[in-house]
């Protein structure tokens, strides 16, 4: 298993995490052996939100944790907050937010159920899961600074934010930010494709990220890719889709090449990127996880990088 440098720190993770999202579709004892399939497989990485499955993902975590044959510190464990979700519109793993809330209280809260769900004294990071138009900052350096006194958080990071967001943030809070979450993969290159096509005119070129990739670089921000076998937001994985020929071919040669499967080859498209990021997989089965994760032990070169960017549908101006 590859290992990322986490942010700045000198903190060391696996270059694949866990998330938990669909974890509410397990019973503990089914949670508990993905647990020690990824842990098995060198992932020492959970990534979770309080949202996820109203809540049921990290109770089930935190009872497939204690069922499991793992402890507490096997894994860096992740959560997020600052989504108030809608009830009305959510249904298992699928949920919607109704609001967006940074406020002290609101984040205080949020991190002591998590805690309680998850049955655990600390969270290792807590994200921001999606910027707030009215986030106060003194409110926000307020929580941040609370929960780590308490030890209740160890560091800090967000999710889904540009970098003028993140550089507004960090002048407000003592802690350096870590994480940025962000979607990326191979049909979402919206982060890199702009760059390819500066000084052009066609939608390509268009900057719709503000340069988050290049900032967290210098930032020394850790970038994690949620939904990195989907295309469009939710709309299905890319991975066996008659949709997408081309590309399917092109990540069936690589899979023979490297003796894997296609998600691993588009894992180890997304681990290729120097900006050396982690790659957050969401599958809750034990075969499709091992198989993903496979991903991380496979070096492609850079001509096989752009082959498959091109079978992905992109081009170079």
């Amino acid at each position: 298993m590859q290992t990322i440098q986490l942010g700045n720190s000198q903190l060391k993770a696996s270059a694949v995490a866990l998330g938990i999202m669909r974890m509410v579709r397990l019973d503990s004892k089914a949670a508990a052996n993905v647990l020690e399939t990824v842990h098995d497989q060198g992932v020492n990485y959970i990534d979770s939100a309080d949202i996820y499955g109203n809540g049921e993902s990290e109770r089930i975590f935190g009872q497939a944790l204690k069922q499991s044959s793992l402890k507490r510190d096997d894994f860096y464990i992740q959560s997020k907050g600052g989504i108030v979700l809608d009830p009305q519109r959510s249904s298992g793993d699928l949920v919607f937010g109704k609001r967006y809330d940074f406020s002290k209280q609101h984040l205080l809260t949020t991190v002591d159920k998590i805690l309680e769900r998850m049955q655990i004294d600390y969270l290792d990071t807590f994200l921001l899961h999606r910027p707030d138009p009215l986030m106060d900052l003194g409110e926000v350096a307020a929580a941040f600074d609370e929960l780590q006194t308490a030890g209740k958080v160890r560091h800090f990071g967000v999710s889904n934010f540009n970098p003028m967001q993140v550089s507004m943030l960090q002048d407000a809070v003592s802690q350096k930010l870590m994480i940025n979450q962000l979607q990326f993969g191979v049909m979402h290159t919206g982060p890199i494709q702009f760059g390819m096509h500066t000084n052009m005119q066609d939608d390509a070129s268009l900057n719709r990220d503000g340069e988050v990739i290049e900032y967290s670089r210098r930032q020394h921000m850790t970038i994690q890719t949620w939904s990195p076998y989907q295309y469009g937001m939710f709309a299905g994985t890319f991975i066996d889709n008659p949709k997408f020929p081309k590309l399917n071919a092109e990540l069936q040669k690589l899979a023979d090449k490297y003796q894997v499967t296609k998600n691993a080859i588009a894992t180890a498209w997304i681990l290729r990127h120097p900006a050396r990021m982690q790659v957050i997989l969401g599958s809750m089965n034990p075969q499709h996880l091992t198989e993903s994760i496979a991903g991380a032990g496979v070096t492609l070169t850079r001509q096989e990088w752009y082959d498959v960017y091109f079978a992905a549908g992109n081009d170079l101006p």
